[in-house]
């Protein structure tokens, strides 16, 4: 009689699966980011945790440890391949270097979630980032407005040839080109990093004796300006792209103008949830990018949040 009941609950259970999604549990997922240095990757990681908390998944996270480093990414790929873990969320250390690596893994036939920086080619589940053109616009045009459309801007770049500060520059560009009153000293890279973007900053300041604005690529970069401009005791209007916590703070403090909210804490629930939705076969829109938006003194509550003390909204909240 035993026997028989569980039979006719293992038929049930067929049933319901046949009618209805089933979801499985300790789905295992591989988290890719690009270093353990920016604090946005960071803020990834701890999305694609809550992410992996609230739907009962597991995260196993892969970082170079010398930042953005392909020899080192490209091992790490193949690594996991042979781990065969259920899923891939993966950012790309450079756009186009790392094509070799998503070929590697689409022949691997693991399902993989495109994150932050857009693979030049590749088969993938989703893509799921920030406009980076849109808030490098966005982000330049708040700065410029704060000027009365008037004054001396440099910008502090990304990493040289990297999509995201491609894309922030182009952004940038853009919005000098709508102000006539605006004039560009000076461009020069920083390559993400806070103490870099410090040095140049320094000798900018050297170069150029009125300085009215900066822009720079990240938020990483925008607390290295402000520290060189409190060394030399110079003011400026800084921005930053981002939305890091360092940001919030600096914004709230009043040395920063504003930071663009590149969202990673965000950008990795959804990516670890669309990995996950995949495996368990619902659905999942292809291409998921969030909207530019700048935050500045008048805004800045909303992300007071520590990204260590947020969790991930539901799937319907975020998407809808």
């Amino acid at each position: 009689m035993k026997m028989k009941t569980m039979a006719r609950v293992a038929l049930a259970a067929a049933a319901t699966c046949a009618a209805l999604p089933c979801f499985a549990n300790g789905e295992r997922i591989a988290v890719f980011t690009k270093n353990q240095t920016n604090p946005f990757f960071q803020a990834v990681r701890l999305g694609a945790e809550s992410a992996a908390k609230q739907m009962n998944a597991r995260v196993t996270h892969y970082v170079p440890t010398k930042p953005d480093s392909i020899p080192e990414q490209m091992s790490q790929v193949e690594d996991v391949i042979i781990k065969k873990p259920d899923a891939i969320v993966f950012t790309p250390v450079d756009y186009k270097a790392m094509v070799p690596a998503v070929a590697k893994i689409n022949g691997a036939k693991i399902p993989v979630v495109n994150v932050t920086d857009r693979s030049e080619s590749g088969n993938f589940v989703a893509f799921v980032g920030a406009s980076d053109y849109r808030l490098g616009l966005e982000t330049a045009r708040h700065l410029i407005k704060s000027l009365g459309g008037q004054g001396n801007l440099v910008a502090i770049e990304g990493v040289k040839g990297s999509l995201t500060s491609i894309d922030r520059m182009r952004g940038f560009n853009d919005a000098v080109k709508e102000a006539p009153g605006v004039k560009v000293l000076a461009s020069q890279p920083g390559n993400y990093q806070r103490l870099q973007a410090l040095q140049v900053m320094e000798n900018l300041m050297q170069s150029h004796p009125k300085i009215d604005g900066v822009f720079a690529a990240n938020d990483a970069m925008a607390g290295g300006v402000v520290e060189a401009l409190d060394a030399a005791n110079r003011k400026a209007n800084v921005v930053g792209i981002n939305g890091t916590k360092e940001a919030i703070d600096a914004i709230k403090a009043g040395k920063m103008l504003a930071t663009g909210d590149y969202n990673g804490f965000m950008q990795g629930c959804l990516s670890t949830m669309s990995a996950v939705r995949s495996l368990r076969k619902q659905p999942v829109q292809k291409d998921i990018v969030f909207p530019a938006t700048v935050i500045d003194k008048s805004n800045y509550q909303r992300w007071e949040t520590p990204v260590e003390s947020r969790t991930c909204p539901t799937w319907e909240e975020a998407v809808k």
